[in-house]
């Protein structure tokens, strides 16, 4: 059976999936999550954060520290760590938002690493789109990432929300964990890096038939998602047909951004099935 390898998205890190490893462990599937660049212990935090007294107008101006971070370095970081966790045997590689840019550059890069591409309410640009594009797009209204945004993307190099500030929290949760239970939704969001590398959604890169379009794939498609609304999740499929030379095999699942937090053991099934 296929060794998995699970990718988070933006502002999160590899331990967003534990819950995820754990069922797939049950199912005698080994699995490793691992930290994309810039974020996890691969992450940065504007030193302006820890400062007391806090001073906004510092947090909103300081340059992030992720500001050199692309798509296509944060592509070879990846392929570089599925060659160690596959063990240079291809493996299922499940890939969250943000993550889905990181995976989908991997893949047209070596896609010789990958047995199965599992996408989870993520960004999928194969068009020749960099993901920013689709931020603000019809299939886009609904989103509630823009409201958290603390800073200005191109004053600073990053995305950046504020985690420290307590009444931020509920919109925070209502974007990435509207169905994910209280206690787990207030650790998640302590967990959170407050950067994120603009690099990544920025820019635009190529995909084709013979390599990307070749790795058999899935869509879970989450329906009651605030982050990535589920009109464009389907545009990301629609558009991933049109360039593979499989159909999406498309699994729905009635929950919020963070499906790995409200329901791991219907995701990790969604996984599994890749597996086999």
């Amino acid at each position: 059976m296929r060794k998995v390898t699970l990718v988070h998205g933006f502002w999160h890190g590899s331990w967003c999936w534990s819950l995820v490893t754990e069922q797939l462990a049950g199912q005698g599937i080994a699995s490793v999550a691992v930290d994309m660049d810039g974020h996890g212990l691969k992450s940065g935090t504007p030193l302006s954060r820890w400062d007391r007294p806090f001073d906004p107008a510092a947090f909103a101006t300081e340059p992030s520290p992720v500001a050199g971070v692309t798509a296509s370095s944060a592509a070879e970081t990846l392929v570089g760590q599925l060659k160690v966790a596959g063990g240079g045997e291809p493996c299922v590689v499940a890939a969250h938002s943000m993550g889905g840019v990181v995976a989908t550059a991997a893949a047209e890069l070596a896609p010789e690493l990958f047995a199965h591409l599992v996408y989870v309410t993520a960004y999928a640009p194969v068009s020749g789109l960099p993901a920013a594009a689709y931020i603000g797009s019809p299939e886009d209204e609904g989103s509630m990432v823009a409201g958290l945004l603390a800073a200005d993307p191109a004053v600073i190099g990053g995305l950046r929300i504020d985690t420290s500030d307590r009444g931020r929290h509920a919109a925070i949760r209502e974007a990435f964990y509207g169905d994910v239970d209280e206690v787990t939704a207030t650790a998640a969001i302590t967990l959170l890096s407050p950067d994120a590398p603009v690099g990544v959604p920025a820019e635009a890169f190529t995909v084709t038939r013979g390599r990307y379009g070749a790795i058999p794939h899935s869509y879970v498609a989450c329906t009651k998602d605030n982050t990535i609304p589920i009109a464009l999740q389907r545009r990301f499929i629609t558009e991933i047909d049109a360039i593979s030379q499989t159909p999406t095999t498309v699994i729905e699942l009635g929950t919020s951004h963070s499906s790995f937090l409200s329901q791991p053991a219907a995701l990790a099934a969604a996984i599994a099935k890749a597996c086999r």
